[in-house]
């Protein structure tokens, strides 16, 4: 019945197609407490805030995330992670099978502290509710794990990405939609919405 929400049946069973809204069908994207992004100093974060502000996608992060960037007691931390919406519901408990799963990838030995415990509950609530967790921990020279290094062990689980893939991602989902709405003004007419080509 063509492309998502944007076909319609109408009266009498036409089929109505109409343009894509500006708000990109993917999942909400969860922030990891390392992109709280304070100082504005992360460029891939700020576009990511920018396409929020604009309406174009959405971001959240965990109550866990949040309660880390309160627990460091950084004022502009915490003050940027208090316009963030962040999940109230309970974590999830380490006796959890979801917990195990993870943390039996992330830390084989077990999670050794409350960090390396609040990384794996990150990663749960990110799975719980279906989002994409947005991180910069791990997959680098001086930590070639984490949860980044070892997302391929996890896909099953939720999906995990790295700020500038979450850019790319969200480019890539931009396009198509700009692409399949000019077809529709070109195939069938309509003007096309004023931030077209713009996001």
């Amino acid at each position: 019945m063509g492309r998502g929400l944007s076909s319609m049946l109408g009266v009498g069973g036409a089929m109505i197609i109409r343009m894509e809204r500006r708000m990109l069908y993917i999942p909400i994207l969860h922030i990891d407490t390392n992109l709280i992004n304070s100082r504005r100093k992360l460029n891939a974060v700020n576009q990511l805030e920018r396409w929020c502000e604009d309406g174009v996608m959405l971001i959240n992060m965990s109550g866990t995330a949040y309660a880390e960037a309160q627990a460091d007691g950084d004022r502009r931390r915490l003050r940027k992670a208090s316009q963030q919406i962040f999940t109230t519901t309970p974590a999830v408990n380490d006796r959890d099978p979801r917990f195990k799963c993870v943390e039996s990838v992330l830390f084989p030995n077990g999670a050794a502290d409350q960090n390396q415990q609040n990384d794996v509950r990150i990663v749960c609530e990110a799975a719980k509710y279906g989002a994409i967790l947005v991180t910069s921990d791990g997959a680098s020279k001086s930590q070639p794990g984490g949860i980044l290094g070892n997302r391929d062990k996890l896909r099953d689980v939720v999906q995990i990405m790295s700020p500038n893939e979450a850019v790319a991602f969200v480019r890539s989902k931009i396009c198509e939609r700009d692409e399949f709405n000019e077809r529709v003004s070109r195939e069938i007419g309509g003007e096309l919405p004023p931030w077209t080509g713009k996001d």
